[in-house]
C-alpha cells in the first residue's frame, strides 16, 4: 500500500469515528439526561465518549497496519468495510455501557425517593397476610420441622 493509499485511509477512518463519536456524545447526553445529577450525567457520557474514541483510533491504528493486496482502491474500501464492521461492534458495546449506566441512575434515584418518603415502606419483604388477619406481620404457624407430633421422641 503506497502512502497516498494510507493516508487516505486514515484520514476517511478517523471521520468515521470522530462522527459516530459526536453521534453517541449527543444520543448519550439526551439518553443520560433524565437523571437527578446532571453533571454526574454530563462527565459519565464525557469518559464513555473519550472511551470510545480511544477504542476505535487504536483499532483503526492497527487495522492500517494489516496487509491487504490489490489495487488501492480496493484496499482502502476493505479495510474501511472492516473498520465499519469494527465501529459497529463498538458502538454497540458503548450503547450497552450508556444502558446499564441509566439503569443504575434510575434504580439509585427510585431507592432515593424512597428514603426520602416518610412513612414508606420498608426494604422487608412484604409477606401476604392470612385471610382473617390484619396489618403486614400476621401470625402465622410453626414449621413442620418444629411441631410436635405427640408421638414422642424415637
Amino acid at each position: 500500500m503506497d502512502t497516498t493509499t494510507y493516508l487516505m485511509f486514515l484520514a476517511l477512518g478517523a471521520l468515521m469515528v470522530l462522527i459516530d463519536g459526536q453521534v453517541i456524545y449527543r444520543s448519550g447526553r439526551r439518553y443520560l439526561a433524565g437523571s437527578d445529577d446532571p453533571a454526574a450525567s454530563t462527565s459519565m457520557i464525557r469518559m464513555v465518549t473519550v472511551l470510545f474514541h480511544l477504542v476505535t483510533l487504536g483499532l483503526l491504528a492497527l487495522l492500517s497496519l494489516v496487509d491487504i493486496g490489490g489495487p488501492p482502491v480496493e484496499v482502502v474500501v476493505g479495510k474501511l468495510g472492516v473498520l465499519l464492521l469494527v465501529l459497529g461492534l463498538v458502538h454497540a458495546g458503548t450503547i450497552a455501557l450508556l444502558t446499564r449506566t441509566r439503569e443504575q441512575q434510575l434504580t439509585e434515584s427510585v431507592t432515593a425517593s424512597r428514603a426520602a418518603t416518610p412513612g414508606a415502606p420498608t426494604t422487608d419483604p412484604v409477606v401476604a397476610p392470612v385471610p382473617g388477619q390484619h396489618g403486614r406481620d400476621p401470625k402465622v404457624s410453626p414449621g413442620i420441622e418444629n411441631r410436635d407430633t405427640g408421638r414422642g421422641s424415637w
